[in-house]
């Protein structure tokens, strides 16, 4: 329990004669101020008094939000001020990425997260401890973003819209730091050194001489043990009050079992060697090998901070556009969907938009993987964070800020980093109980070298075996191997969405394929029109746009591409009804008769039309056919042909050649699927399925023992994407997340599905590899720091040398595969 004369909330020293309590578990304990009262008192009050257990480390102490500060939490809510931060993902659905302050431990993010979950209105709250991010959904009708930050607030914590910019801010800070303390460990490992060289060379110092060179080397280690190596003690404690045993833990306690045997040698006058030079390199190769691990580390996964920083900071906005064509800077964050933007070559793109004016080409490779520039001209889509690469473009801006598809790919990798997969997990779970088993086996050790040796040698072999033994490396083999094959895949146009998605594609037996829009180009074109009623042509087609008027499938584009006339009649839809792989079908007026129309599939037409399809088993047909129908029966038959894209045929040979089963899952009819499967040389094929069928095929496959990636459009085929065991999506689109698929692909080209899984199985074995590394290098070092044969500067090197081989052996990740 904490001490009475301390605030029970923060840990800060009560004033005397402040007499301020809080009730928890039937015990009044003492607070330092108003704040820490209220704050605790909410807290408690709120079902949440379980943090005043987990938590493992004080909070900060807290004040009541002053008038002017509820003012300023207020202005949050305003439009204008939203707009840079705020996403709006449904009609009332908002999210926001917020930064948080004051986190001292998981147990912090705990609580903020509970906190959070249970305030009205909020949908979802997802918090990072490892970035301190904060991503909230709430509900703008029930509760307001200033009502979010008061709560996090009045929990005695503080957050703030995420900025990129301060972000790296304070990441670049936290780097500052970590090399002033690792120049402070050099320093003074160096001046140690320097005092403890005459004892290495010379044995008959005098005692006044030596007893100099023992206080100086004192003095120069205390930077080193109060500065340096603080990191390692925040860590232990946090560890300590956690109940269990991480990587710091050895490290905290071989230094101060180091520096307290120095210590009292220093004041007994024991002997002639010296501990603080060995100390002072112990720190400074734990720090160095620290420092260069979060290098390697953050050049793995800074995938998600490449794609922030390609948009610009500043751009040309042209006010009076057609009028004039003159320009004005304008910062990007101030931008709103609808802005004419000037684009000149060599600059990047600052917005998803419409190209206005111009002829130019784009360079796409740093988010799509597409090597080859994009021509671009009136009327086609650009992207943000795209380069122009040759001439002036003016493009008008419809989605800027959070809205476009480069913040979403951002996000998504941001959220997929932070995950952990089973075997990070695992490997975590082992590396904490076998610090906590080093640590026990410790003792024995120091007490059988006390007992046949002496205290001395005793220390420096139990120094040696804590810090040898530490698992970094065993921690490190998983995620930043993962990280680094994240990373890379998204420089190819893979967008990894899901923590164990390359841990089962790795493993993947089966890879079952969509048709239209995934194996074939999704640009259908009418071939061939057959009238079986009184209909016209043009009227048939008219009839067919009407009812693919709201949809945005293959099929619907291949009738509303089509050019007719202006003029022709308004049906008047009504009553539109969507079945989804069957068809569609409304209410129309033709030809001044009121009647439900259908249009899809023959079989679902023919509910309509009250008649059995007409016969189309002709082999020449090999294309997919379409009907269209009323209550009058079959009007019209339209011959759909769509060609596969040009990747698909090496595709298929290369995922045969890594030993994968290749399936066709089609909705489409026999004679177009089988043509396509027999040209792919596939394993298997099925065709006319319906939505229901698909995630059926894929069970099947898995009750077989297999394991399953399944590759579709991402429009209708969530069902079958989610039975897989790991899926992906092809996402031409703006919204790169609408699948939820474990993969998205960013671009057409199918031929990153086999680099994919390539990538995904060098993964594994780089996995592998470490983990055997860092396995074996624990069995060989335990014994030989046991034994004696490791001085602590040298088990520091081992140490840090396991580390960062393991993180090299990961970063080979990064090149092609």
């Amino acid at each position: 329990m904490k001490n009475e004369a301390n605030c029970f909330h923060c840990g800060e020293p009560v004033p005397e004669g402040l007499h301020l309590n809080i009730a928890y578990e039937g015990q009044e304990h003492p607070a330092c101020c108003a704040g820490c009262q209220a704050v605790a008192q909410s807290i408690i009050d709120a079902g949440l008094g379980n943090y005043y257990r987990r938590r493992t480390a004080d909070a900060e102490q807290a004040a009541l939000p002053p008038p002017d500060m509820l003012a300023q939490l207020k202005l949050y809510d305003l439009p204008d001020v939203q707009r840079d931060f705020v996403a709006a993902v449904s009609e009332n659905g908002r999210e926001a990425v917020l930064m948080l302050d004051g986190v001292t431990c998981a147990a912090c993010v705990w609580l903020i997260e509970q906190r959070l979950l249970r305030l009205d209105g909020v949908l979802s709250a997802e918090l990072n401890y490892s970035t301190l991010k904060a991503r909230v959904r709430w509900d703008e009708g029930r509760t307001k973003l200033s009502d979010i930050l008061l709560a996090v607030r009045q929990t005695g914590y503080a957050a703030l819209p995420y900025d990129a910019r301060k972000s790296e801010e304070a990441a670049q800070k936290s780097r500052k730091k970590a090399i002033v303390r690792l120049a402070v460990a050099g320093m003074c490992m160096m001046q140690t050194m320097m005092f403890a060289l005459p004892t290495y060379l010379y044995d008959d110092i005098e005692p006044q001489f030596l007893t100099i060179l023992h206080w100086g080397g004192f003095l120069m280690v205390l930077p080193v043990i109060f500065y340096a190596a603080v990191p390692f003690y925040r860590g232990c404690l946090r560890d300590i009050k956690n109940r269990r045993a991480g990587m710091d833990t050895p490290i905290a306690l071989s230094v101060w079992l180091a520096f307290g045997a120095g210590v009292y040698a220093l004041l007994s006058n024991a002997g002639q060697g010296m501990y603080f030079e060995g100390l002072a390199m112990l720190v400074f190769l734990l720090s160095l090998g620290r420092f260069m691990e979060q290098s390697a580390r953050q050049k793995a996964g800074d995938a998600a901070e490449r794609l922030v920083k390609l948009v610009p900071a500043f751009c040309h906005v042209l006010p009076d556009y057609p009028r004039s064509e003159r320009s004005e800077e304008a910062a990007v964050a101030r931008l709103a969907a609808g802005d004419v933007l000037l684009v000149k070559a060599g600059e990047v793109i600052p917005a998803d938009g419409t190209v206005l004016s111009g002829e130019s080409e784009a360079d796409e490779a740093m988010l799509t993987g597409e090597n080859l520039p994009v021509a671009k001209r009136a009327g086609d889509k650009v992207t943000a964070g795209t380069l122009n690469a040759a001439s002036p473009l003016i493009v008008r801006a419809d989605s800027v800020g959070g809205d476009t598809r480069l913040s979403h790919i951002a996000r998504l990798l941001d959220k997929t980093l932070s995950q952990k997969p089973r075997l990070a997990l695992l490997a975590d779970r082992y590396a904490s109980r076998f610090v906590g088993g080093m640590i026990v086996f410790a003792l024995p050790v120091f007490l059988f070298w006390w007992w046949h040796a002496d205290i001395h040698q005793a220390l420096w072999i139990t120094v040696s075996l804590l810090v040898i033994t530490c698992p970094c490396a065993l921690s490190l083999a998983t995620p930043t191997a993962l990280a680094a094959s994240t990373g890379k895949l998204a420089a190819e146009g893979v967008l990894v969405a899901g923590g164990s998605a390359l841990e089962t594609l790795a493993a993947a037996t089966d890879a079952v394929f969509d048709k239209t829009g995934t194996l074939t180009a999704g640009r259908l074109k009418i071939e061939k029109t057959v009238l079986t009623g009184s209909l016209s042509e043009e009227q048939a087609l008219h009839i067919a746009q009407v009812l693919e008027a709201q949809s945005e499938h293959p099929i619907a584009r291949a009738f509303n591409d089509l050019p007719l006339p202006q003029d022709l009649p308004d049906l008047a839809p009504q009553e539109r009804a969507n079945r989804v792989g069957h068809g569609v079908s409304a209410n129309l007026t033709v030809n001044g008769e009121r009647g439900l129309w259908a249009l899809g599939k023959p079989e679902f037409v023919g509910e309509t039309a009250g008649q059995r399809p007409p016969e189309t088993d002709d082999p020449a047909l090999q294309g997919t056919l379409i009907a269209l129908g009323s209550r009058h029966g079959f009007q019209a038959l339209f011959l759909l042909a769509d060609q596969s894209k040009d990747s698909v045929p090496q595709t298929a040979a290369e995922l045969r050649s890594l030993g994968l089963k290749l399936h066709i899952l089609s909705g489409d009819r026999q004679a177009a699927v089988a043509a396509l499967a027999d040209s792919l040389h596939a394993n298997a094929f099925r065709a006319e399925a319906a939505p229901e069928d698909k995630p059926a095929y894929v069970k099947t496959l898995q009750r077989q023992g297999g394991v399953v990636l399944m590759v579709g459009d991402g429009i209708n085929d969530a069902p079958v994407l989610a039975a897989a065991d790991v899926s992906a999506a092809v996402s031409g689109g703006a919204d790169v997340t609408r699948a939820g698929a474990d993969i998205v692909l960013l671009n057409d080209d199918m031929s990153v599905i086999p680099t994919a899984v390539r990538q995904a199985r060098r993964t594994a074995a780089v996995i592998r590899q470490n983990l055997w590394w860092a396995s074996v290098y624990n069995l060989i070092a335990v014994p030989l720091a046991a034994a004696g044969f490791v001085t602590p500067w040298l088990a520091a090197l081992g140490m840090s040398l396991s580390s960062l081989l393991v993180l090299a052996n990961a970063l080979r990740l990064r090149k092609a595969v």
